[in-house]
């Protein structure tokens, strides 16, 4: 059974080889999406985007902390498909930074990516979803959001998917009317390329230590909630935080 037969996905910041925007990307194709990998290399996201199963795919660049580059990007996509269904906000960056650490080009760099970029993409996403009266948007959010960091990224990492979390649930209740869901998904430690090979045999050790299922995550373990919630199996889930980390974060 395809669950995205038919349905047109964007998803930011996917061309990584190993993470988790690509696995999203994979999995969508599988279950019948058209889908446009965004991220800021022109050739990679082509690149990605010809490696998913199925045909009709786009690579596309664009710098989500740009809002024109985002606006220009839907369109772009709305010329060659004919609708948007799904928006995932998957880019993001990350830095290993204490609080004193935390320079104002740190702030900057972490919370526009991971914040302002949702949300210009969600805007750009908005008027295409409310004129068809549907729409699911993935925001990618983290476990260090709700624990207070303590795994890789800094406290400005933090705040910044804090701040997803909330805007999740604001786009959530003001789109409701327009048939629009908004749902965050919290990795845990997830096996990515993120991390750029700074974790050392002891913080891997101590990572794995606090994971009661005993593994780091794997980019398909995060795809597979994208797709529920980008799929009518959660037609009325809205304004939700959905955990796939392990068990390292039981409430």
């Amino acid at each position: 059974m395809k669950l995205l037969g038919n349905k047109t996905a964007i998803i930011t910041g996917a061309a990584s080889a190993r993470g988790l925007g690509k696995s999203t990307a994979k999995l969508f194709a599988q279950h019948g999406a058209r889908v446009a990998i965004l991220d800021l290399d022109a050739d990679a996201a082509l690149a990605a985007a010809n490696d998913l199963p199925g045909s009709g795919h786009m690579g596309l660049a664009c710098n989500v902390t740009d809002f024109e580059a985002c606006k220009h990007a839907v369109e772009v996509v709305l010329g060659n498909f004919p609708q948007i269904d799904i928006l995932v906000n998957n880019a993001g960056i990350t830095q290993p930074l204490k609080l004193m650490q935390i320079e104002p080009a740190n702030y900057d760099a972490v919370l526009d990516v991971n914040l302002r970029g949702t949300l210009y993409m969600t805007q750009a996403c908005l008027p295409a979803m409310r004129a068809q009266k549907s729409g699911a948007i993935v925001n990618i959010s983290s476990v260090s959001a709700q624990r207070g960091g303590g795994i890789f990224g800094g406290p400005h990492y933090s705040a910044a998917k804090a701040g997803i979390l909330g805007l999740t649930k604001a786009t959530a209740r003001e789109c409701a009317p327009d048939g629009i869901r908004a749902n965050a998904v919290c990795p845990g430690f997830i096996a990515t390329d993120i991390t750029g090979g700074a974790l050392t045999d002891d913080m891997m050790t101590q990572i794995l230590d606090g994971i009661p299922m005993g593994r780091a995550g794997e980019a398909s373990d995060v795809a597979g909630c994208c797709l529920f919630l980008a799929s009518d199996l959660s037609a009325y889930v809205t304004g939700s935080e959905v955990d796939v980390n392990g068990g390292s974060l039981i409430h």
